[in-house]
């Protein structure tokens, strides 16, 4: 049980992938924390998730795009279960626009969410995590290989990367191990409802869908004292499909 007697934070957590990566972490003994924008679904996940192993769950409302509502996520945590062991900067959205099109309004809308939600969180949690935690970004393929109508994204996924490394830096003295994910095609509602995907502009081979218990794994691995000497690094999680795009 690598999580037992830990806490662990997770944003878009009643998403596909949050979801699972949530009932993963429960099943090695953490309690859990939800972060979610839309705290009415995940109260209804909540079963699910002491199912699968959490000995407690706690469901906080969190727009990760306003810093107030991460600081207070990150204080409730730490008061109700003494601290927080690990978080998972799951939360993200896309938009779908010729860049031509797009405004500064679109490009801030995802950088808000993509970007500053992690750094929200990774502020917040260097000011009241212990030595030992441990902080772990989902981002995307698309941060190294990318397609058409996916700018903003694209570009959020790519910096987080490099705000995975600046965190390991500034972490590594505070004993706070900072890595991230990219996942690759996964069979969430964000894949399928891809406009490029649905036209057929984009072409996914069944065997490069993988499932969000994939990168579950993962992430479970990274954050947990298996991976203490892992910090500032990316780990593909894609079936080998961006080594051959």
């Amino acid at each position: 049980m690598r999580f037992a007697n830990k806490t662990a934070i997770v944003s878009g957590a009643s998403g596909g992938i949050g979801l699972a990566i949530v009932k993963r972490l429960a099943s090695e003994g953490a309690r859990i924390v939800m972060a979610d924008l839309s705290p009415e679904k995940a109260l209804t996940m909540v079963d699910q998730v002491k199912s699968a192993g959490a000995p407690d769950v706690w469901v906080s409302k969190c727009d990760v795009s306003t810093e107030a509502d991460v600081m207070a996520v990150v204080r409730g945590a730490v008061e109700r279960f003494g601290a927080v062991h690990a978080i998972v900067n799951n939360a993200g959205i896309m938009n779908f626009k010729a860049i031509e099109d797009l405004t500064g309004g679109d490009w801030m809308t995802v950088l808000n969410v993509d970007l500053m939600g992690a750094f929200n969180f990774t502020k917040h949690a260097f000011r009241t995590m212990k030595p030992g935690g441990a902080i772990v970004n989902v981002a995307s393929i698309h941060a190294m290989q990318t397609e058409a109508l996916a700018a903003p994204y694209a570009a959020a996924k790519a910096a987080m990367l490099s705000l995975t490394r600046t965190t390991s830096i500034e972490g590594r003295p505070k004993g706070i191990r900072s890595n991230a994910i990219l996942p690759g095609a996964i069979d969430t509602a964000m894949l399928w409802d891809n406009p490029d995907v649905k036209s057929g502009a984009e072409k996914i081979d069944k065997s490069d869908v993988g499932r969000p218990e994939d990168v579950a794994a993962a992430v479970a691995f990274l954050a947990s004292d298996d991976a203490a000497f892992v910090t500032g690094t990316t780990l593909n999680v894609d079936g080998g499909r961006l080594a051959k795009l």
